[in-house]
């Protein structure tokens, strides 16, 4: 679902424990980590989409989470001219609803291997803000924007 301003329907998601640490997840054969994300299927709420992409990503079902919070508004990034698709239709970034998730099952309830394809194929936790720093340059500003907006609802924070 890309939009007329080029941006494909997303979304991504922050998964914290009970010691306020996210998840961070190596995309499959890259060096490359990042939040559990992926596209809006036709017909798909974000909320539907979180769930989907959250069991074909992590293996986690909407019982081992809680929903703490969603961002209200997209939010954008663009992709860098070289990750560009220029078929039709052009695809110039994505549009994310960024969801906040507590994990309620065991560290043992992730499994990477969830799906035919799998996104991950390693994962660890982190302190809330390393993720800033450490993924990909272009999707840098979405994240702190994400993680500033949950920052209230995620408790004693900290850096790694």
């Amino acid at each position: 679902m890309i939009d007329q301003e080029g941006f494909r329907a997303n979304v991504a998601v922050i998964i914290v424990n009970d010691q306020n640490k996210v998840f961070w997840g190596r995309r499959v054969n890259q060096s490359s980590w990042q939040f559990p994300q992926g596209g809006l299927n036709s017909g798909e709420t974000p909320i539907e989409g979180m769930y989907r992409e959250l069991k074909e990503e992590v293996g986690l079902m909407p019982y081992d989470v809680e929903v703490i919070a969603a961002t209200q508004t997209w939010l954008r990034y663009r992709l860098p001219r070289f990750l560009i698709r220029r078929n039709c239709p052009l695809c110039i970034g994505q549009k994310q609803k960024w969801f906040l998730l507590r994990l309620k099952s065991p560290d043992s309830a992730v499994n990477l291997n969830a799906n035919n394809k799998p996104e991950f194929d390693d994962w660890r936790w982190v302190n809330y803000w390393y993720p800033v720093d450490k993924v990909v340059a272009f999707k840098r500003k979405v994240y702190q924007k994400a993680l500033e907006h949950f920052s209230p609802l995620v408790e004693n924070q900290s850096s790694e």
